[in-house]
């Protein structure tokens, strides 16, 4: 028991009744937690990040036989932030775009699976024809025009920031999230836990919320 909860380090040991699973964890432990919901027909949001293509894979055949909330990033203002560069992108035509995520330097993913949500808003709004560079220390050339730029910052105890930036050949749009508390990922899981009990079986996200 921690503060009067009992805590498990042992899936199988759970007693209590589960509505909901919730998950920050790592995507290993995500993937036995999918496993225990799936036999026991629990819903899960997940906010865990790092999936490998095959990963995604497995994530996504969950959900064919089981209610999935999934979201890189539980904060509502960087699902509205997603939501308003996609609207800007088609607007700035021609504008290089580049994105900048700053965290903790226990991060152990990078790029943030935020910044790959905002890079993927943003690809789908220009046609889904950009291909994603990471930093750019190993490369000797122009930028290309069908680049989306992604630099990863890790330092000190910062909760999470990312920028996106349009530059244009006269100048720059530039639209940032700075969050300073952790607690704004726990009021998103808390509306997720609220949306996904109850729901027929899927992949759900924070669009879906919204």
């Amino acid at each position: 028991m921690l503060n009067g909860v009992p805590v498990y380090n042992d899936l199988s040991k759970i007693k209590e009744h589960i509505d909901v699973i919730v998950d920050f964890s790592h995507v290993h432990a995500t993937l036995e937690i999918l496993k225990f919901a799936d036999s026991n027909y629990i819903p899960v949001v997940i906010a865990t990040t790092g999936f490998n293509s095959e990963q995604e894979n497995i994530l996504k055949d969950y959900s064919k036989h089981l209610p999935i909330f999934r979201s890189a990033n539980m904060s509502f203002d960087v699902n509205l932030m997603c939501k308003i560069v996609a609207e800007i992108a088609p607007l700035l035509v021609g504008a290089d775009v580049e994105i900048t995520e700053t965290h903790h330097r226990n991060k152990v993913d990078a790029p943030s699976g935020t910044a790959l949500l905002i890079a993927d808003h943003i690809n789908e709004a220009l046609g889904g024809k950009m291909r994603y560079v990471y930093n750019r220390h190993d490369l000797s050339q122009k930028r290309g025009d069908d680049e989306i730029g992604i630099t990863s910052v890790r330092g000190g105890n910062i909760v999470g920031e990312h920028t996106v930036q349009f530059f244009g050949e006269n100048d720059t749009f530039e639209i940032k999230h700075t969050s300073y508390s952790r607690s704004v990922f726990a009021e998103g899981a808390v509306k997720a836990v609220r949306f996904i009990a109850g729901k027929s079986d899927g992949l759900y996200g924070m669009g879906d919320l919204v």
